[in-house]
């Protein structure tokens, strides 16, 4: 970490971190662990994410206590079983409820730091120095905060029984609130959510919505890559939230989440507000409130049904592809399309959102290769090997900046390039 970037007072915004030299396009600034991570049990319908590695996998091993971890196997349950031993009896003391994300984070912070006292220091800022925000909360958000605190009191009661027990100086609800503004969710190789985690250095970073910096993960290793020239002394920025969004919605969840109003060129100059909002305000918001709907079907795994009224509100539309719900309906179509195998409809969908996808996320983007990917991927089973060249090259170009020739993810997309060169070749 030391060499390429260190803490500094960022006018207006507080502690930033900023770059110690030049730094070109495509570097990685640093690799770190989380201080504490857990997965998203909750936002993983299948449950199918490794508590240790956070790897997908169909077959998971269930810890035989708590029924409740999963593991790939023995190995990432011995190696978890350090961190997984008191949480398995408290877990096993409360089945068959089931506790959140940040009940469960939480938690691990406080066994971590009674079993290892020592452990609050950051090469850059340590956990201690995590900002909480805790006095800007309104009365709604203390009060859910409060049930929290409550859920998490049971939830450790059987192996921290009362109060003093807590690690010294410990505030429960003030690490809630660290938890809101300072953690990461942590994503796979497909951009999907898989776990979340406290990452303490990197929450010195601040935001921007056109950002030099993106971050990108492997398991729970979290990864810090240029996207942009940077200068000597020029502060490190990424951006905390989907650009995908109008600049009025992101400022709202910018301030809703992390206490702040975000002020960059984009939301000053409402960078492509018209385009996301075009075809209307009426039928956007009936085609958000549809989509709140086929995710419940999704959920209940209507998946067919889903599709069905999918395809007749993208049929019945008037938004146009750039619109973002219609363009999330599309990525709706897509997915469904996908976990029924219908590859030739799914296609169909895919490319819609391409031109999209390239006018919201701008420069090197890793949600714009992931999804260029899957188009790749999608023309390559169909034996549409010319264009899958095409895609999957496009989706090289950015991926090698936002997650490196070494990531796994990349070396996914040079092997998917050299069955198409092959196939190519052949024909």
């Amino acid at each position: 970490m030391a060499g390429s970037f260190e803490r500094f007072f960022s006018p207006g915004k507080g502690n930033g971190l900023r770059a110690t030299r030049d730094c070109a396009v495509s570097e990685l600034l640093t690799c770190t662990e989380p201080f504490v991570y857990t997965t998203c049990r909750r936002r993983n319908r299948a449950a199918s994410v490794c508590d240790n590695c956070l790897r997908r996998s169909a077959k998971l091993q269930r810890c035989s206590q708590c029924k409740f971890a999963r593991y790939c196997n023995s190995l990432c349950q011995k190696k978890a079983w350090k961190d997984h031993k008191r949480e398995c009896l408290c877990l096993k003391s409360i089945s068959p409820n089931v506790p959140t994300d940040s009940v469960r984070l939480v938690a691990k912070i406080i066994f971590k730091l009674l079993e290892q006292p020592d452990c609050t220091s950051g090469e850059l800022y340590s956990i201690n120095d995590l900002q909480s925000h805790f006095k800007d909360l309104n009365e709604d958000m203390e009060q859910g905060l409060g049930h929290l605190a409550a859920t998490l009191e049971q939830y450790l009661k059987r192996e921290i029984p009362d109060s003093s027990k807590l690690p010294p100086g410990f505030q429960t609800l003030e690490y809630f609130c660290k938890l809101t503004c300072n953690s990461f969710t942590i994503s796979d190789g497909e951009m999907q959510d898989v776990g979340v985690g406290l990452y303490p250095s990197m929450s010195l970073l601040n935001h921007s919505c056109d950002p030099n910096c993106v971050i990108v993960f492997e398991g729970t290793r979290l990864h810090l890559r240029t996207v942009k020239e940077i200068p000597q002394g020029q502060e490190l920025t990424i951006s905390y939230i989907d650009v995908k969004m109008p600049s009025h919605m992101r400022q709202l969840q910018c301030q809703r989440q992390y206490c702040f109003t975000c002020d960059c060129d984009r939301c000053a100059s409402k960078d492509k507000d018209e385009d996301m909002l075009a075809g209307g305000e009426e039928a956007s918001r009936e085609m958000e409130r549809s989509l709140t709907t086929l995710e419940e079907m999704r959920s209940q795994n209507n998946l067919m049904e889903a599709l069905t009224l999918c395809k007749k509100l993208i049929n019945c539309s008037q938004l146009p592809n750039k619109n973002i719900q219609q363009l999330k309906a599309l990525d709706f179509a897509m997915d469904l399309c996908i976990n029924l195998e219908m590859w030739e409809e799914a296609l169909q969908f895919a490319l819609r959102t391409l031109e999209p996808y390239s006018l919201y996320y701008l420069n090197y983007h890793p949600v714009r290769a992931v999804q260029l990917m899957k188009v790749g991927k999608l023309q390559l089973h169909l034996g549409m090997f010319p264009e899958a060249m095409t895609t999957l090259k496009q989706a090289f170009e950015i991926m090698k900046v936002t997650h490196g020739r070494d990531h796994g993810l990349t070396q996914d997309l040079m092997e998917l390039l050299g069955e198409c060169e092959m196939r190519v070749k052949a024909t």
